[in-house]
């Protein structure tokens, strides 16, 4: 029987408080969440390791999941779901205030999450509490032999301590198949310098390292080569910039998982499609992926759940 692709997401799912000129609305997400479903709407299956509140929330989050075919694998969640209530500035920029259960979430890994990593071709981890060292020794148990993609994804309103933030992401991607770091990550874990963090990131041992870096384009660092493309060039507005990172990182760990890259036209080209599939998700609002094909197909204003 022909293999299965598997992926595996550890990390967060949580509700979107939007308050903006068009009033409040709510969307389902988290950077985890939308990794998650990005892979599986891009073919590969797919399951959702996170916290998961026993709450109205939580039913809405269940149903997302189940709407798009992931499986969700819960850690109990004692102070409920988490929420993020997002407001834009004048330019469009987010700012995020997190709810108590989101700046105190934990996932821990029973039977049916090891079960899940253990037949995954690709485990890929993002907004981790990585600050949090008894969750890294719980992740980094629970991740022996995996292949790994990794995506730091620090937000302001949930980090209590950067430098061990900064020590229990490096831990992990120090054996990683690829890590994503944006020019925020730089930002707020760094010094702002992305061209060192991928450096450093490589030097430590990370097998490769993709740098994203917004309006200019993406530079992805691996034993072929160092590779670039800039933002992809579609048709229609940028509608919402949020699902950017969110959507690379799953487009370009769906590349990793079945058939890898092994010539230097493979990464050119898996970066080239990451950076098209990014520039699709950014013509519509909520972190749902899109790709250039689902948008021609009239997608642009599917939520979901």
């Amino acid at each position: 029987m022909p293999h299965t692709p598997r992926s595996v997401v550890i990390g967060d799912a949580l509700i979107d408080e939007i308050h903006d000129s068009g009033g409040v609305r709510e969307l389902v997400g988290g950077a985890a969440l939308n990794v998650a479903v990005g892979l599986r709407r891009l073919g590969i299956q797919s399951t959702l390791i996170a916290m998961v509140g026993d709450d109205e929330a939580g039913d809405h989050i269940r149903e997302y999941l189940a709407d798009h075919d992931v499986t969700l694998v819960e850690s109990t969640a004692p102070n409920g779901s988490s929420r993020a209530i997002v407001r834009r500035d004048a330019s469009g920029e987010p700012t995020y205030v997190f709810n108590d259960a989101a700046q105190r979430r934990s996932i821990r890994y029973g039977d049916a999450a090891r079960q899940a990593i253990g037949g995954a071709d690709l485990v890929a981890i993002s907004c981790f509490p990585f600050d949090r060292a008894d969750e890294v020794d719980a992740l980094a148990e629970a991740l022996v032999g995996a292949r790994v993609a990794i995506d730091p994804n620090p937000r302001t309103g949930m980090l209590s301590d950067r430098a061990e933030f900064v020590r229990g992401f490096e831990r992990v991607a120090a054996d990683a198949a690829i890590v994503k770091v944006g020019a925020d990550d730089a930002t707020i874990l760094y010094d702002g310098d992305l061209d060192a963090l991928r450096a450093r990131l490589r030097d430590a041992g990370a097998q490769a390292v993709l740098a994203t870096a917004g309006r200019d384009g993406a530079v992805l660092e691996t034993d072929a080569g160092t590779f670039t493309a800039p933002v992809s060039e579609l048709s229609g507005p940028i509608v919402d910039t949020v699902g950017a990172g969110d959507a690379t990182l799953a487009a370009v760990a769906a590349g990793l998982v079945g058939a890898r890259p092994a010539t230097s036209e493979d990464w050119q080209g898996l970066l080239v499609r990451a950076m098209d599939v990014a520039a699709a998700t950014c013509r519509a609002e909520g972190g749902l992926l899109r790709t250039p094909e689902s948008l021609q197909d009239g997608e642009r204003g599917v939520h979901g759940s």
